[in-house]
């Protein structure tokens, strides 16, 4: 199968956008995905969606050819919520919108991506996402190694404690209570699992707009964005 990413005219149409959870990514690739009209790839929710499928099989985190076997052949699509415009994944058929986003899937996701077999079975997968006109592809890794030659890098981040806080306000807007401390520190620990694993770790790439949103609007976050892909894009014609 060929890889997209060697492609240079593929190349000139795929955005990466990677960073740490809570920086904003999710928000950030749908609102780019909309405004040029691309596809969307969220990268974090296959990995979480691992993580739930290997509970909901009763395998554990630590058998790496299990999770492997069930990365490769997971019955897995996506789909744009027409209210919401979030992208929801449905695993065996089942919406796992609400679960993915939890601190459990999250630690789950975190886990099971430092894995190498893991990793290489999802790396085509990942892949297959491109379509034309373009990919918008948010993750940790897009940029460094699914998509190393994208045109455009984005590198996504936030303090901890902004990220924290923002996890905070989200569960409090669904009614449901929070821990900061909890929260804080499950963030630290992930941030530093992602940092340190062998493979893959979570590092700008090279030639990434490195962007610290943490006392940035949305919409100042996608302007600079914007302004980044358009330069880059120009360049490369």
């Amino acid at each position: 199968m060929d890889e997209p990413a060697n492609n240079s005219k593929i190349s000139e149409s795929i955005i990466t956008v990677d960073g740490p959870s809570g920086a904003g990514k999710g928000t950030l690739c749908q609102l780019l995905a909309k405004k040029l009209g691309w596809h969307l790839l969220d990268s974090g929710a296959l990995y979480r969606v691992l993580g739930i499928a290997a509970h909901r099989h009763g395998i554990c985190l630590s058998d790496i050819d299990e999770l492997a076997r069930i990365a490769r052949d997971m019955d897995l699509y996506f789909k744009i919520n027409e209210v919401s415009g979030e992208v929801e994944p449905f695993f065996e058929g089942s919406n796992l919108a609400d679960f993915i986003r939890t601190d459990e899937a999250g630690q789950a996701a975190s886990k099971v991506a430092a894995l190498l077999p893991v990793r290489e079975a999802l790396l085509e997968k990942q892949r297959a996402f491109y379509q034309k006109p373009g990919l918008i592809a948010d993750g940790r890794d897009m940029g460094t190694t699914v998509f190393p030659d994208s045109a455009v890098k984005v590198f996504l981040t936030a303090s901890a404690e902004c990220r924290a806080e923002r996890r905070v306000e989200q569960l409090k807007s669904k009614g449901v209570s929070a821990n900061m401390r909890a929260i804080f520190d499950s963030i630290k620990a992930r941030d530093e699992r992602d940092r340190t694993r062998k493979n893959s770790p979570l590092v700008p790439a090279k030639e990434a707009l490195i962007v610290d949103s943490s006392n940035m609007t949305i919409d100042e976050v996608l302007s600079q964005v914007i302004e980044f892909a358009e330069k880059k894009l120009l360049a490369v014609k």
